[in-house]
């Protein structure tokens, strides 16, 4: 008996190298856009030495409960009346030592810009949307204070001052110049946002 002859075999190594260098070709040039997220300060991640004492009435606290309803200060407030109330706490001046703020002096209220610190806190529960319009509206509040005291000093808003600044193809000695004015800005009205833990009652 004759052997049978076989099926024909292919010569898998060289579909095996244009594979790879295909697979290399991809990794190189896909890029791979980020998101840029939320601009948000973190903790040391060691403890200070010493405790800082903050008083009760320098803290602005905003939750959102379960049914997304809105308390500031324990009141319940209607989203479209927070900003207002949280402009209203950052420049209130309590202490008197703020030469620039125009707020109502209330004793009850923050001292000053550089004390004054809003807390929020969601529910597990809460929409995610809820939560994202919520921190818009007080990153809004201190956005207010920031562009009325840039168009005082400056004759410009301040959101407009940041963004030729962070700008990549603003020119380098006007950006040196844009760096002390928004520094300057950021001083007057200090973003202290506190993201507090998530509630699960």
């Amino acid at each position: 008996m004759g052997r049978r002859a076989g099926a024909p075999e292919v010569n898998a190594g060289s579909m095996a190298d244009i594979a790879f260098l295909l697979l290399i070709f991809f990794l190189v040039t896909t890029t791979i856009e980020t998101d840029a997220g939320l601009d948000r300060m973190l903790p040391p991640i060691e403890p200070p030495d010493t405790d800082v004492i903050i008083k009760q009435k320098n803290i602005f606290q905003v939750s959102i409960n379960k049914n997304n309803q809105l308390l500031a200060d324990d009141e319940l407030t209607e989203l479209k009346d927070l900003r207002a109330k949280a402009v209203a706490f950052l420049d209130n001046n309590g202490d008197g030592t703020c030469s620039f703020c125009k707020g109502a002096k209330d004793a009850e209220s923050s001292d000053n810009p550089s004390k004054a610190i809003i807390s929020l806190k969601n529910d597990r529960e809460t929409k995610y949307s809820t939560y994202i319009t919520v921190q818009n509206e007080l990153v809004g509040a201190y956005n207010e204070l920031r562009n009325r005291e840039s168009m005082r000093l400056f004759n410009r808003p301040f959101v407009d001052l940041e963004a030729d600044y962070l700008n990549p193809e603003t020119d380098e000695d006007l950006k040196d110049e844009l760096k002390e004015k928004v520094k300057r800005i950021q001083e007057m009205y200090p973003q202290k946002l506190s993201e507090a833990e998530t509630s699960s009652n």
